[in-house]
């Protein structure tokens, strides 16, 4: 019985070590808006020592976006020209070098 407790415990900490410092976006305000826009998403471990670069994709195209400003609570991000409709944020990792979807959504209009 010990033995199982002390493994799930050893497993639970490898698991928050191997998910510490991921980029992840809780929220983007305001959910719409334009070509030219500034948008901010909020989360945690956004600054410039986790994500290299943010993009728009609609599951077709990832579109790079224009960042603004950036710390470890948020990214703010101009909105690109883009057709119409419902994109996720993507990052590119700093330091994994590795594109993340972020569970939030964005609405061009």
């Amino acid at each position: 019985m010990k033995t199982g407790l002390l493994a799930g415990l050893l497993g639970a900490a490898l698991s928050l070590w191997a998910f510490q410092g991921l980029p992840r976006c809780t929220t983007v305000e305001p959910e719409t808006g334009k070509a030219g826009d500034v948008i901010t998403a909020k989360g945690e471990n956004l600054g410039k020592g986790h994500i290299a670069d943010l993009y728009l994709t609609d599951g077709q195209k990832d579109t790079k976006v224009v960042i603004s400003d950036q710390t470890d609570g948020e990214v703010k991000f101009k909105v690109p020209d883009l057709k119409p409709g419902r994109y996720r944020l993507v990052v590119l990792t700093a330091k994994k070098d590795s594109m993340i979807e972020q569970p939030v959504v964005f609405t061009i209009q």
